[in-house]
């Protein structure tokens, strides 16, 4: 029997989606060995109060836009079929039912693996997949305690630290993966406020999506 398919899954707002979040999207496949990235923007942000968020079904299209043509890119509507809050939890719970056949990791940046006691259930989710954790060039991780809240600690035994990868293994026997990617350093609030200034973001976003945006008159504000 063969290795297992592995599968990315990058959730988040996307409001919008922009060139950033596709460059991170491809490093962490080619790094990972990933066989695709499944995109699932969220519903509404448990956490997140985010000005100026244009509904769901705008920010679903946009992907679908920006990644119909790339074939290890997918988006999920799952979030957005749930009522209430999107909960990470819930859905790691979906995709590990959906994809038995599948070695899953949830993506997501320092900053966030830094707040997540902040997530409902938290200490369920390493249960549920491996962790990918991006960092930028100038980030040093020196020891765990540098970044995971001190209550899930002693949960990760340090494992692997070759390549540029640093792997620490969850008591469940599923990984937290640190590795560094280029990125292109761009701010979806940023981007925002341009199109509200009547300002082009041609080229910070695909062409799909930069037209759909004017074609909708998304972002203009009140």
């Amino acid at each position: 029997m063969g290795a297992k398919l592995q599968v990315g899954l990058f959730g988040g707002s996307f409001n919008p989606l922009h060139i950033g979040h596709l460059r991170a999207a491809e490093e962490v496949r080619e790094i990972l060995d990933l066989d695709k990235i499944i995109f699932i923007p969220s519903s509404i942000h448990p956490i997140k109060n985010e000005k100026n968020i244009v509904d769901a079904k705008y920010r679903l299209r946009m992907l679908e836009l920006a990644t119909r043509d790339i074939k290890d890119f997918e988006v999920s509507d799952v979030e957005m079929k749930r009522p209430g809050p999107s909960y990470t939890v819930d859905t790691l719970k979906y995709f590990k039912d959906k994809f038995k056949n599948y070695r899953i990791f949830f993506i997501l940046g320092t900053e966030n693996l830094a707040k997540i006691d902040t997530w409902k259930d938290y200490k369920e989710l390493f249960k549920y997949a491996d962790f990918a954790v991006l960092s930028r060039p100038g980030f040093k991780l020196e020891n765990i305690r540098d970044i995971i809240p001190r209550g899930l600690v002693k949960q990760f035994k340090l494992s692997e630290n070759k390549n540029g990868k640093t792997v620490y293994k969850h008591s469940s026997g599923n990984s937290l993966v640190f590795f560094k990617i280029k990125g292109i350093r761009i701010s979806s609030t940023t981007l925002r406020k341009l199109v509200e200034n009547g300002k082009s973001i041609k080229y910070f976003v695909p062409d799909s999506v930069n037209k759909y945006i004017l074609k909708n008159k998304l972002y203009l504000g009140e």
